[in-house]
């Protein structure tokens, strides 16, 4: 019988430690935490990456651990992503999203280790400990036990671990070819790769996908940056809303069932009599899009304008999709005055 590993019995994140198995390797037995193609493709082995205790790394000297008999599986899923970015965003919505989610948890889970790693120095204390949080650990053992998919043939039954989504950015528009943002605090991870931008709410089984399903569907067409932005503010708070925490059992074998065949997740809700979001309110939303736009120089004093409803560069007025080119215009007169 496959069962799961569980790194949080013992806190076992440090080197020599295999990620997803557990079982002891040497110190040459890494992977990258973003795929060495992503690196060469978007230039990224230099690129700094301030840490919660504003330490200093690169995004090429994060590494995980790996076993030896697991780097095929995770080699063949980095190849298919290259493979599936060849293709733009028609590509990555092709590929399984099980898959797409697996790929970018193990880019997620590659930077909370660092986190977690970073915050075990001596002598450094952060303000809000990861460890020490009992939610966040909670959270962080359901995403784990999910992204088991890794490491053995999994099965989800009947669910999917959690959101993504494939926006496609207007080439027409200035932007920077990668960027990439994350809260470990809600388990969110957003990757712009070139003309694509992933995003992904990774411990939601697929709830917050349900909610925005309508939203997604309007934005499937070439978006202005400023208009994918609004699109990862809205499910960035929708991950902050969200009330509930999955559990995962591995459902047991029946004696018909090959040995070691696959490995079947059931997910359940840990409270299912509350609410599964908490209430919306609009000044919480503002000032988690007002983040995502100050690029643009657009504050939570213009997105509150009408405090009953919020600025959009989504939508008009009357609820209909706004092109990127009407979004540019309207971006420009906010910007004027």
């Amino acid at each position: 019988m496959i069962s799961l590993y569980d790194p949080f019995q013992g806190m076992r994140f440090g080197p020599g430690c295999c990620f997803l198995s557990g079982e002891q390797v040497g110190p040459n037995d890494t992977i990258p935490v973003f795929p060495d193609w992503l690196q060469t493709t978007y230039d990224l082995s230099e690129r700094p990456l301030w840490l919660l205790d504003q330490s200093q790394t690169t995004l090429g000297a994060l590494r995980l651990p790996l076993a030896s008999a697991l780097r095929p599986r995770l080699a063949a899923l980095d190849a298919q992503m290259q493979t599936a970015a060849a293709g733009g965003a028609a590509g990555w919505r092709a590929v399984p999203p099980a898959r797409l989610w697996g790929w970018l948890g193990r880019m997620f889970y590659g930077m909370f280790v660092a986190e977690l790693l970073q915050q075990q120095v001596p002598l450094i204390k952060p303000e809000y400990p990861l460890a020490e949080n009992a939610h966040l650990v909670q959270r962080f053992r359901a995403f784990f036990q999910l992204l088991q998919g890794l490491r053995v043939p999994t099965d989800y039954a009947d669910f999917v671990p959690g959101s993504v989504f494939v926006l496609e950015a207007d080439p027409a528009y200035e932007a920077p070819a990668f960027e990439y943002d994350d809260d470990l605090n809600t388990l969110v991870f957003s990757l712009k790769l070139g003309n694509v931008v992933l995003v992904a709410t990774l411990i939601d089984l697929g709830l917050i996908g349900q909610a925005m399903r309508q939203l997604y569907q309007d934005a499937r067409r070439p978006l202005h940056p400023a208009q994918a932005a609004e699109f990862k503010a809205r499910a960035y708070y929708g991950a902050y809303l969200l009330a509930v925490v999955p559990d995962i059992y591995p459902r047991r074998p029946t004696p018909a069932d090959p040995p070691d065949a696959e490995l079947v997740l059931d997910a359940l809700l840990d409270d299912v009599t509350s609410a599964v979001f908490n209430p919306w309110e609009n000044l919480a939303y503002a000032h988690t899009l007002s983040t995502l736009w100050a690029r643009w120089g657009l504050t939570e004093a213009h997105i509150l304008a009408d405090p009953r409803q919020p600025l959009s560069l989504l939508y008009d007025a009357a609820g209909g999709p706004l092109t990127a080119a009407e979004a540019a215009r309207r971006l420009a007169e906010l910007i004027t005055g």
